[in-house]
């Protein structure tokens, strides 16, 4: 990852028919087998460094500046695991697009990365996406950032001096919006139509994708949402992320938003990780998310936007094999401890070790199920749930391709790779290249139609497949199988147990 920044042209010496001209500034692009790298350009005002910590995005000022937009920015604050590339100003955005001179209006995707709100980013190799423009020169795809960990989800408006903060808590949210915003007044500059775009994420970044649309005046910037594995159910209660600020807290010895303010990024960062892992997430807050995101949707919040979503079979499995065997089942024994005990009743915790144990080989295989529904699945469902009674339109997936890793089979994530064109990323044996290729197919379909059906012309088997909207009585997804994409109803794929699991909902992330 390049570690220099995208300085202002002055001299006049820079590829003109390379240069778009945004609102902030014109944006000099980077050319490669016909396909235009944009990155690094800045979607707010100023950075949110120094005073401006824990505080709203700045939206952008008109600039008539010219600047390079050839290497990525940093990273947002996070584990040093990936790079030790980045820091507080972290707020700019990539653009992927082909090199034609086509007057139509091209749709647009815009992906949210997922980590868990703690880590991740957009200038990695996966999120790199000039394989997908080869693949789809008739769609630009953006990519853009958030603040992560404390620095984008930490409650401070309950302190002493917090009230000057009262956004602190869902940061990394106004973000993502604010770069939707600039996607929504800039895309048309780079060829794009900001009348038909797609935000898109995987985990976190699902979670996200399906949070904007609660967001007040979010909604005007996009038309469709992607979901993979992420839900509104990967959000805090308003008592849970002030225990998590108190807790954070106490082990820094400060007292006040000023003490904090004195704490440099790297040290709150890292304690974080020490002390409040796991436990950082959007909060429910009335103030930009609503108390109870499922009721906003079966009240038709989104009954305007076409959702696709979706989960996959092994989910939890990804941590086992992260965190090995024995690391998964400590955390999981903690976590049980702390919130499934006290959470749930007698006869829910019955119906779930029920479900969990039955037919299962490994030790480690019923935290895995209980973790994967309460974390991921069960919340995919209740969103085509929520949003088809509020009267809106979800065509949902279950993923079952199995990797040759014995542990992961269909794990969180191990889709990530073939919808972004990178199958050397995948762990293990190659998926069937006629599938990853039309998984990517719907996906792009999805994007510029609203529908992911294919019809056989444009189907990479040359066979069609018709995706079936989800429905309360049939309950009807389409199956994900490396040989055998399918719909299938509720009485064939039973994603989740509904008398025995899917009350998890309820609680939202145990």
């Amino acid at each position: 990852m390049s570690e220099i920044m995208n300085k202002k042209i002055i001299d006049g010496n820079y590829d003109q028919s390379l240069a778009v001209k945004c609102i902030n500034g014109t944006f000099v692009g980077k050319k490669s087998e016909n396909v235009i790298t944009y990155k690094g350009i800045p979607f707010v005002d100023k950075q949110p460094v120094g005073d401006l910590r824990w505080k709203a995005p700045v939206d952008v000022t008109p600039d008539d500046g010219i600047y390079e937009a050839y290497n990525f920015a940093k990273l947002s604050c996070q584990d040093l695991s990936i790079t030790d590339y980045q820091g507080e100003d972290c707020l700019y955005l990539n653009v992927f697009k082909t090199d034609d001179a086509s007057a139509s209006k091209k749709p647009v995707m815009v992906w949210i990365h997922g980590g868990a709100f703690v880590a991740g980013g957009t200038g990695i190799p996966l999120f790199d996406c000039s394989e997908l423009v080869k693949e789809n020169p008739d769609v630009i795809f953006v990519t853009v950032p958030y603040r992560l960990s404390v620095l984008g989800f930490l409650h401070l408006s309950h302190l002493t001096d917090g009230k000057d903060y009262p956004d602190a808590q869902n940061l990394g949210l106004l973000d993502q919006k604010m770069a939707l915003k600039w996607v929504h007044e800039n895309i048309a500059a780079f060829g794009g139509d900001p009348d038909n775009v797609t935000i898109w994420g995987e985990s976190a970044g699902a979670g996200s994708v399906t949070m904007q649309p609660l967001i007040k005046g979010s909604q005007q910037y996009f038309q469709k949402v992607i979901a993979q594995s992420g839900a509104p159910s990967q959000t805090n209660s308003v008592e849970e992320s002030i225990s998590t600020t108190n807790d954070l807290m106490e082990v820094l010895g400060c007292k006040t938003v000023a003490d904090l303010m004195k704490v440099d990024a790297r040290t709150l960062i890292d304690t974080a990780a020490a002390t409040v892992a796991l436990r950082i997430f959007p909060v429910r807050d009335e103030r930009i998310l609503p108390f109870d995101p499922w009721e906003a949707y079966v009240n038709g919040i989104a009954k305007d936007i076409v959702f696709l979503q979706g989960c996959n079979k092994d989910e939890m499995n990804c941590f086992v094999s992260d965190w090995t065997v024995e690391g998964f089942k400590a955390w999981a024994a903690d976590r049980k401890t702390k919130k499934y005990a006290h959470l749930l009743t007698d006869e829910e915790r019955a119906k779930l070790e029920l479900y969990c144990h039955d037919g299962a080989i490994e030790d480690w295989e019923p935290d895995s199920r209980l973790f994967g529904h309460s974390w991921f699945i069960d919340g995919a469902i209740k969103m085509s749930e929520s949003q088809t009674m509020g009267g809106g339109k979800s065509y949902t997936y279950y993923y079952r391709a199995e990797s040759s890793n014995p542990i992961l089979k269909s794990a969180h994530f191990e889709e990530v790779p073939i919808v972004f064109a990178h199958p050397e990323m995948i762990e293990g044996r190659q998926y069937d290249a006629i599938f990853m290729k039309t998984m990517r197919k719907m996906w792009v379909q999805f994007a510029k139609t609203g529908n992911p059906s294919l019809s056989a012309d444009i189907s990479p088997d040359g066979k069609a497949k018709e995706w079936p909207l989800y429905d309360l009585d049939n309950k009807q997804v389409m199956v994900l199988d490396e040989f055998d994409i399918h719909p299938a109803k509720e009485s064939e794929v039973k994603i989740v147990d509904w008398d025995k699991t899917y009350f998890l909902t309820k609680y939202y992330m145990l």
